[in-house]
């Protein structure tokens, strides 16, 4: 795991320009340093050491030094993968797993992304065919970004704050990008493969970069555009999802380092610490948020899971200073991040880090499997689809005085019939972050008209009948990719901890593609063939308890010690926002006389986090 960057100019840089925005990711990668540069070209990176810890330095060459590799993230299949190399003739100087990239690009030239089973963003010099490659992981867990002007080059690095830093190094200037803000107030986070900064990008989940010093040509590699359809019976499908789960999290275990599970009272993370206790039975040491707050307090169903599994348990103690952690995230971040959670996941992280550098978790379980009840809703509603919209803005109305709060039952009710009988992006806002909707902001944005929030959704729509599918497939394009692995990667890495997500496995998801939606969303109950697959084998209270997500009191806070941020720099007559939005409405949201009826408190949130973002910011074209 590390921070890399790189890249091929039009002209030579200073190496001390290159050693000063690699510091900038120091956090990334603490252990270690190293740079290639050749002419106009270099790599850099940044090494948190957990796999080969004296030998798996890195940049890494083959044996002609001709083929220069950078990788941040794990090839977790490396071992497999060595033994063929070594087979094949190849001379492997380390035990690093980075190193198998090496030869196997070798091999198979940039297809070799498609044999590793792993997170990375990878860098692979080819001196040979005078080409720069660029590589992301399938489902986009470890960041890359970059940079391209024809009269400056290619730059990349994996945080904004390293590859800004090179851009004005060369004297070059990144400004914010309107349309980011716009999204951003809709969604929360700035949806890939953009970023705030109109000039930077996202390399694409799943895709690769090619750049021969004319012009760069990104390739998309995953997912396969066919998988066909799982045709054995559910209790086959329960055993398969066993196995490659299993799987997935043996080869997850391999660490030069001590590791551990984080280990909440929900059903993804217990399944990861299932198995793994199968491996390492009591030698594995599993991790709880243990807080006075009781949103955030797992500790009590966690420990009795970790007792029945016989695993250790820690509850990790958190002091969740408000004010302190907003500034945190706004600092580390890069980019303005709206989803409250990133404050304690900070937390979290950095008392996890006293005690392992590498922690697995559940992430990606209901994105697989059909966790949220956004899913449950559309596969009931499918039947309603024939309704016209005018009656569902009948039933919206009636239920308009119903004040209820807003994750109740009664209060999901509001949403869902709010978004039927609408296009699929203002569907999928309402039913997801409910913030800022086309309606309000073309009442309240000042400058020039920008494309709807929800129109750049639509074209996200994918061609499925089935929209339980569609909607999980938009959820990885949009809510996973930029907000859930944004989180946690920004918040993990920031204290050099390494994450890992078994159930972000790619042949595990590509199985999962293959299952039909009853499988999935089963009798009312969601992760229908997950949670079956582990009844008996996990607590029961964990397969049959209510989804637990990781809450603050957030709106208790933007009334209590986030109350005067929110009036004194928010509302201040010279607020940065002012440049996107009228201040009578501003001043109206944050004094709640607007948006009472969705998801205030993420609004307001929405607000301070992204006039902090600008006020830091103002001098790289903020505002």
């Amino acid at each position: 795991m590390c921070g890399i960057l790189g890249g091929w100019l039009n002209y030579p840089l200073e190496s001390s320009a290159i050693e000063d925005a690699l510091e900038r990711m120091h956090h990334r990668g603490p252990d270690s340093f190293g740079v290639w540069q050749d002419g106009n070209s270099f790599l850099g990176m940044r090494r948190l050491a957990v796999i080969d810890l004296e030998t798996g330095r890195q940049p890494l060459f083959n044996e002609t030094n001709d083929v220069i590799v950078v990788c941040n993230g794990e090839i977790y299949n490396y071992r497999e993968l060595c033994s063929e190399l070594r087979q094949r003739g190849h001379d492997l100087r380390t035990k690093s797993d980075v190193e198998s990239v090496v030869h196997l690009y070798e091999d198979h030239g940039v297809d070799c992304v498609k044999r590793l089973r792993g997170m990375f963003g990878l860098a692979i010099m080819d001196r040979r065919e005078r080409t720069l490659r660029l590589a992301r992981d399938r489902f986009g867990k470890k960041p890359i970004y970059y940079y391209f002007s024809r009269d400056l080059g290619l730059l990349f690095g994996s945080e904004i704050k390293a590859l800004k830093a090179l851009i004005e190094l060369c004297d070059h200037r990144v400004s914010v990008s309107d349309e980011a803000v716009y999204d951003y107030l809709s969604l929360g986070v700035v949806p890939q493969p953009g970023s705030i900064y109109s000039e930077i990008r996202a390399l694409g989940a799943g895709s690769t970069l090619s750049f021969d010093g004319e012009e760069p040509v990104e390739v998309k590699y995953w997912p396969p555009e066919k998988l066909g359809q799982f045709t054995g019976d559910y209790f086959e499908a329960q055993d398969e999802v066993r196995r490659l789960i299993k799987e997935s999290v043996e080869i997850r275990l391999r660490s030069d380092v001590p590791l551990g599970v984080f280990l909440s009272g929900g059903v993804d993370s217990t399944v990861v610490a299932f198995e793994a206790a199968k491996i390492l039975g009591g030698n594995l040491d599993s991790f709880t948020v243990k807080a006075s707050s009781q949103t955030l307090d797992e500790s009590g169903v966690a420990a009795r899971t970790a007792k029945e599994l016989g695993i250790r348990n820690q509850g990790l103690e958190i002091d969740v200073n408000p004010v302190e952690l907003l500034e945190k995230v706004v600092a580390h971040y890069d980019q303005p991040f709206a989803d409250p959670s990133a404050m304690p996941s900070l937390a979290i992280s950095r008392a996890a880090r006293k005690h392992v550098t590498v922690v697995l978790n559940g992430d990606g379980g209901d994105e697989l499997f059909g966790g949220y009840r956004r899913y449950l809703a559309s596969r009931r509603m499918e039947y309603l689809e024939f309704i016209p919209s005018q009656v569902w803005r009948l039933v919206e109305k009636m239920l308009g005085p119903l004040s209820p709060v807003r994750r109740s039952r009664l209060g999901f009710l509001k949403r869902v019939v709010g978004g039927l009988g609408r296009s699929w992006g203002s569907r999928y806002l309402r039913w997801t972050t409910d913030m800022l909707r086309e309606e309000d902001k073309i009442g309240s944005a000042v400058g020039n008209y920008l494309r709807p929030t929800e129109s750049w959704i639509d074209q996200t729509f994918p061609e499925n009948d089935d929209s339980v599918r569609s909607f999980m497939q938009t959820d990885r394009g949009v809510n996973l990719l930029s907000a859930l692995l944004v989180k946690m990667d920004m918040a993990t890495m920031a204290y050099s901890l390494e994450a890992r997500s078994p159930l972000m496995d790619h042949v595990l998801g590509e199985f999962c593609a293959t299952l039909p939606t009853k499988m999935l969303v089963r009798g009312g109950v969601c992760k229908a063939v997950l949670r079956d697959a582990y009844t008996g084998l996990v607590p029961n209270e964990v397969i049959s308890g209510a989804k637990r997500g990781f809450e603050i009191p957030l709106n208790e806070w933007l009334h209590g010690p986030m109350r005067g941020m929110l009036n004194d720099i928010v509302g201040a007559e010279n607020s940065h926002l002012q440049h996107y939005l009228d201040r009578n409405f501003i001043r109206a949201v944050i004094d709640g006389r607007l948006l009472q009826d969705r998801n205030w408190s993420y609004v307001a949130y929405g607000f301070l986090v992204l006039e902090l973002w600008l006020r830091r910011n103002s001098g790289s074209g903020a505002g």
